[in-house]
């Protein structure tokens, strides 16, 4: 029961990040630099939404004689189209955003780790296409891509989309800037 209000509260949270997407504002940035990633599958989602409304007029024609169907399907058409402008709203509202103290890794409304400074002992510029599930590691793509490789010298916890607490060592994440974040996390 616990895990269908995690998946409840995580539709509610994607439908409210369109009202932050059309209202122009982010989320949990203040006083910090911001890192976006959503540049990497904006494409991608805008396309998915496209074809979901040309699905949707298209079973709207054929469904046109029999009402009911007609409603039902319309309905749950236009809940998948907003869900899917929602995964895109969640990634242009909440970027990792970089603080005084912290690197808030995040991914939509997925994934927020909150990773301190002083536990990160490196950080590179990675391009990555696999990621192989390794138990420690922690991996972010967008587009199937990595661009950014951060080893942590102590174990950072996580809740996954379900509740479960996991601790990791390494953070792959995708960010359209990756050398300025690279540049910004490296002490001079």
């Amino acid at each position: 029961m616990r895990g269908v209000q995690r998946l409840v509260l995580h539709e509610a949270r994607v439908l409210g990040s369109l009202a932050l997407w059309v209202g122009r504002r982010r989320q949990g940035v203040e006083g910090g630099r911001e890192f976006g990633y959503a540049r990497g599958q904006g494409a991608t989602l805008l396309g998915l939404a496209f074809v979901c409304v040309v699905e949707t007029i298209g079973v709207s024609v054929m469904l046109r004689d029999w009402p009911l169907a007609h409603d039902v399907m319309l309905v749950l058409d236009v809940y998948t189209v907003l869900l899917v402008l929602g995964l895109h709203a969640a990634g242009v509202v909440r970027p990792h955003v970089l603080t005084g103290d912290a690197l808030r890794v995040r991914y939509g409304v997925h994934v927020d780790v909150r990773i301190p400074l002083d536990a990160i002992s490196s950080v590179r510029r990675e391009t990555r296409t696999t990621h192989e599930r390794a138990e420690g590691e922690l991996d972010l793509p967008v587009g199937a891509q990595t661009s950014v490789t951060v080893e942590l010298a102590a174990p950072v916890e996580y809740v996954t989309l379900l509740g479960r607490r996991k601790d990791v060592r390494v953070v792959r994440l995708y960010t359209d800037e990756p050398t300025a974040l690279v540049r910004t996390l490296t002490p001079a």
